[in-house]
């Protein structure tokens, strides 16, 4: 998706994209690459990410190819409203952690004319939709879904299976603790599980 030429300066037209997918789909690599074409496009980008992600960086978002982009920590969505003053893009990471106001905020961005790029899990590990993102993709211009190679039989993978033996909605982890797996593998998982 190539928008950095649809940008009316004078105007100001904001909008929302949203990148959603399983866990190693490269949802943080897009928003990356996203980024930094603004910032060739001497657009003024800030980037956000919730405050409880340290996996790889308390302040930087990183993908699982070691990408990286400088960020803000926060630890409410409201801040965010707070902290991106004269700014022509916001990029927002690992959108599911953030409170359900995020949708909110990022319309309220969009509608000051910003343009928002977010991404994040639309679903949880037990496959249910995942925090505050069922809402943003419902009132975002743009949605893009990308898709996991699924660790068992090699399709396209859009759930995060967690390996770890956690019940927890929020767990933070990488491939220790989850693996990408295609709808039919996913299912047999839990068949398998309940027929136990």
């Amino acid at each position: 998706m190539f928008l950095e030429n649809d940008i009316n300066r004078a105007g100001k037209n904001g909008w929302v994209e949203v990148i959603v997918g399983s866990m190693f789909s490269g949802k943080t690599e897009e928003l990356i690459r996203r980024l930094n074409r603004a910032k060739i496009a001497r657009q003024k980008v800030e980037i956000f990410k919730p405050h409880i992600d340290v996996r790889y960086s308390e302040d930087e978002v990183v993908s699982h190819n070691s990408n990286s982009i400088r960020s803000t920590p926060v630890e409410t969505s409201a801040n965010i409203l707070l902290l991106a003053s004269n700014v022509d893009v916001v990029g927002i990471d690992e959108a599911q952690f953030f409170d359900e106001g995020l949708a909110e905020v990022c319309n309220e961005l969009a509608n000051q004319g910003i343009r928002v790029i977010v991404a994040g899990l639309d679903m949880d590990f037990r496959g249910n939709p995942f925090g505050p993102i069922p809402s943003l993709m419902a009132t975002a211009e743009y949605v893009t879904k990308v898709h996991a190679v699924c660790m068992r039989c090699g399709n396209l993978a859009n759930y995060s299976h967690r390996l770890a033996e956690a019940d927890k909605l929020v767990l933070l982890g990488e491939k220790s603790e989850y693996e990408p797996l295609c709808r039919n593998c996913y299912q047999k998982i839990y068949q398998d599980t309940e027929n136990k």
